[in-house]
């Protein structure tokens, strides 16, 4: 690239321009300062000048350097006394360039010389980034050719023409040899995927291929990126709509296409929820702003489009109600049952206390959600200022410990109803018998979670003991917990704290940052307030 004149981004290292220097109205040495302007009094608060900042008849002179920098264009900026240009290099040409700003000395301290220059310094900057895109087959957008690099160049065409014989040199292929950008939106699509910067779990991983999937087949693998249109993203949440639920499963060895006609043909077909076209409609906006980014295409064609979910969110789950509770916890499995694997719904002897006695009372006491509570390690249960809690953390990248949001890392105190059942002495058993998981008999899923088989069991059990009810499931127990959490008029910090619930979009609320969070002991006495008064669990303490 230093062949074509990209040069490098320091800005001091640059050579005089041999043009003839404009006369400038005074030298930064010797303008003088009869009026001590704000910006002074801000860096030099030690001073012993008398000059005070309350002084507004001499501060609002017109050559305070304050007011001077207000009159300059965006992006430039003064270091040193010299006005600079400084530009972002985009997303896509960062490795081209090796840098992530550019910067051009305007080699005065003029405000207005640097004014006249700015417009030449961002045509130059603009000329080394299409001889940047020229590298990676991007298509340029037409200029004019103004930069000291490019003299001579005197209209887009002989820029063009120019740019292709220099990288003809270089052995590179430029843009007018290429079809557009010279990206498909399947090499896009997995660009995207690939981008280091993406720290996604298995399953987040496997959503993105379903959606890239289904995106191909229906744009064309080998269309160009900046092919697609936004009619076809409006026929492409169309299609969504007429997706039958479980595809994939119910079709393995058709394509999405070719699933939805059949699932036309079918009387009855439930198609996917809202809220799953939605999800993918919201994979695809990422790959298309990716792309914007990265100077693939100007604008997403799928921006704006999501659909009204006609289902309100608090309609899509609901708590146990007080008749359910009952029948789980007075169910084989927590009464005497034959064996909690295969007979957990027979009456029997056996009062087994693993997994699947333990993790229904921990989400109804403590809120915590499924997976929390199924990778749970035996060290994640803490003695914290004299209270036993449970510690939710993020694992390391070989753990398969996973939190859902950044508010999710929470202490939760134990409840005393779990502590009378029995839980801290399970818990010692795990330790003396060296088990590092405190329930080691679940296994992990494909996806990587330990709760993916213990959802499905779960599911199975409502429906054999009866407890079955529509929008009440696993996640019913989280609801439980906020409603007693509500009963009981808690603090709603505290509630939030306790549920790993977030205040705000950026994923823990702007109060998050502030401070150490609650004690572990005013924590706890807002978990042992949660009562549920008509449920009597009597019957699963041990003496």
């Amino acid at each position: 690239l230093a062949k074509v004149g990209v040069e490098g981004s320091n800005p001091f290292a640059r050579s005089r321009h041999p043009e003839i220097a404009e006369k400038q109205s005074k030298n930064r040495t010797q303008r003088s300062k009869t009026a001590v302007c704000y910006a002074e009094l801000l860096h030099n608060a030690q001073s012993s000048s008398s000059t005070s900042i309350c002084n507004r008849s001499e501060n609002s002179r017109n050559d305070c350097y304050t007011n001077l920098l207000r009159k300059l264009p965006a992006g430039a900026f003064s270091r040193g006394g010299i006005i600079y240009y400084r530009k972002r290099v985009p997303n896509a040409l960062r490795t081209v360039l090796g840098r992530s700003e550019i910067w051009r000395s305007l080699r005065t301290d003029s405000v207005e010389i640097a004014r006249r220059r700015f417009h030449a310094a961002a045509a130059e900057v603009e000329a080394e980034f299409d001889v940047a895109r020229v590298a990676i087959g991007l298509l340029i957008q037409p200029m004019v050719a103004t930069s000291r690099h490019l003299d001579g160049i005197a209209d887009q065409r002989s820029l063009l023409n120019e740019l292709h014989l220099r990288f003809t040199e270089l052995g590179v292929e430029s843009s007018s040899q290429k079809s557009a950008t010279g990206k498909t939106l399947g090499e896009v699509y997995d660009l995207y995927t690939v981008d280091p910067r993406h720290t996604w779990c298995k399953r987040t991983v496997d959503a993105y291929l379903t959606t890239r999937k289904w995106v191909t087949a229906f744009f064309g693998e080998d269309t160009p990126i900046e092919k697609v249109t936004r009619e076809q993203c409006r026929g492409f949440v169309q299609m969504l709509l007429d997706v039958p639920r479980h595809a994939d499963r119910k079709f393995p060895h058709l394509t999405i296409l070719q699933a939805v006609e059949e699932g036309k043909k079918a009387a009855g077909t439930v198609t996917i929820s809202i809220a799953n076209v939605n999800a993918y409609l919201n994979k695809l906006g990422g790959v298309l702003n990716w792309a914007v980014d990265e100077g693939y295409i100007d604008k997403s064609p799928a921006k704006g489009l999501r659909l009204t979910d006609p289902v309100k969110r608090r309609d899509k789950r609901r708590p146990f109600s007080t008749d359910q509770l009952r029948c789980i916890f007075n169910a084989p499995l927590f009464t005497g049952c034959v064996d909690d694997v295969y007979g957990y719904a027979k009456v029997g002897d056996a009062r087994p206390r693993r997994a699947r006695f333990w993790i229904p009372l921990i989400a109804l006491f403590s809120g915590l959600r499924m997976n929390e509570i199924c990778q749970l390690d035996t060290a994640d249960v803490k003695l914290i200022d004299g209270v036993h809690c449970f510690v939710i953390i993020e694992g390391s990248v070989e753990s398969d410990k996973r939190v859902k949001t950044a508010a999710s890392e929470r202490i939760v105190p134990i409840h005393n109803e779990l502590i009378r059942i029995g839980f801290l002495r399970f818990v010692a058993d795990q330790r003396k018998a060296m088990e590092e998981k405190l329930f080691d008999e679940l296994s992990v899923g494909p996806h990587g979670y330990r709760s993916t088989n213990f959802s499905k069991w779960f599911s199975r059990f409502l429906h054999r003991i009866g407890a079955h009810a529509p929008l009440t499931c696993f996640h019913s127990f989280r609801h439980c917990f906020r409603d007693a959490l509500r009963a009981s008029r808690a603090d709603r910090d505290i509630s939030l704290a306790l549920g790993g619930w977030t205040s705000g979009e950026d994923g823990s609320g702007i109060d998050g940052i502030y401070g150490d969070g609650f004690r572990a002991a005013l924590l706890a006495e807002g978990v042992n307030r949660i009562e549920y008064p008509d449920l009597n669990l009597d019957h699963l303490v041990i003496e």
